[in-house]
């Protein structure tokens, strides 16, 4: 690893991908739930920030990915599918009005709600001013579906100068392909209980 995208957990955010109601059908999603949850505390307790990404499908909207427009009901405002699974220290109520005008939703000191049109979650969204506004520079993912949004997102990330790492036991739908994949652009694989480590030494 070299020193350019070596993680500074001091100056680190975690960025929770998707974890919906909705989305629990898919495989290890449930499952990783609890180290997702693990994985916030640990960023509070250092108040570190935290950005929950959510996707919403307005019926009818623009927004809605091409494979899935005209068929897809799934996460619609206002419906409990869209509601967060894991991640809050309490339950949420989404403000879908403001995170579809593109605002992120304060849920606690330092972490939001934020909604992406998109696979990743810096596309059209404030997300990268956010965090650079707090003085973030190595981002923490986790959260549902890893060849999907995840991967999207940690491609974007790498792209905009931002150390990525990826809570591989925090993340649905991993295997040895798609880790070596995200390894190969610099990203740190590493687990909830190593980074928990890292972020109480700092």
């Amino acid at each position: 690893m070299t020193d350019h995208v070596a993680p500074r957990w001091g100056s680190s955010a975690l960025v929770v991908i998707d974890m919906q109601a909705d989305f629990a059908a898919i495989g290890g999603t449930v499952e990783v739930a609890p180290r997702v949850d693990e994985l916030a505390a640990a960023f509070r307790r250092t108040g570190r920030p935290i950005v929950h990404i959510v996707r919403l499908y307005p019926p009818g909207s623009s927004d809605v990915d091409l494979p899935r427009r005209g068929t897809t009901t799934i996460v619609a405002p206002g419906t409990p599918g869209a509601g967060l699974l894991a991640g809050p220290a309490a339950p949420v109520g989404l403000d879908t009005g403001l995170l579809l005008s593109g605002r992120p939703q304060e849920i606690g000191d330092h972490e939001i709600v934020l909604f992406k049109p998109r696979w990743g979650a810096f596309y059209r969204t404030v997300l990268e001013q956010w965090l650079r506004d707090r003085g973030a520079d190595t981002l923490v993912v986790c959260g549902c579906n890893l060849p999907n949004c995840p991967r999207a997102t940690l491609f974007e990330a790498s792209e905009r100068d931002f150390r990525t790492v990826l809570a591989t036991d925090a993340v649905s739908q991993t295997s040895a392909e798609r880790l070596a994949d995200l390894a190969g652009i610099g990203v740190t694989l590493t687990t909830t209980a190593e980074i928990t480590e890292r972020l109480s030494a700092t």
